[in-house]
């Protein structure tokens, strides 16, 4: 498969301030399956492990970040381009994440199994120097 050129290449300043406004919208306006996991995930809820909403990293904005242990939580709605999402966990895995996606409908039907999925995938994370601040 191969990554597009651009994905993690740094952004220009202007660039940045426009990822970081989007994120901050994203915080502000969380889908319900968003709203309903961070509850149980902020505040390191999750075996002590500290999660961030919507982070940017490099031209991407992840739905979950635990970057003590590089893990990636995506949350799925009903429409998504599957080969952009795979191009991108690919990215994203090519500088040290790990992606795991959860449908929406899921995480609302049984958010207790989506945590038990996420706290399986923190179980098998490393710990990285990947700097999740980009």
């Amino acid at each position: 498969m191969t990554l597009p050129e651009p994905a993690l290449r740094p952004l220009s300043a202007a660039q940045a301030a426009e990822l970081h406004a989007r994120a901050g919208e994203m915080r502000k306006h969380p889908t319900a399956a968003e709203k309903k996991l961070w509850r149980k995930l902020s505040g390191r809820q999750l075996d002590g492990h500290k999660f961030r909403r919507h982070a940017a990293i490099g031209r991407y904005v992840v739905d979950l970040l635990c970057a003590e242990r590089a893990l990636i939580v995506e949350l799925d709605g009903e429409r998504r381009d599957e080969i952009a999402d795979a191009l991108r966990d690919a990215a994203l895995a090519g500088v040290g994440y790990r992606v795991i996606r959860l449908a929406e409908a899921e995480v609302l039907a049984d958010p207790d199994a989506a945590l038990a999925a996420i706290a399986a995938a923190l179980s098998t994370s490393s710990r990285t120097d990947t700097d999740a601040d980009d």
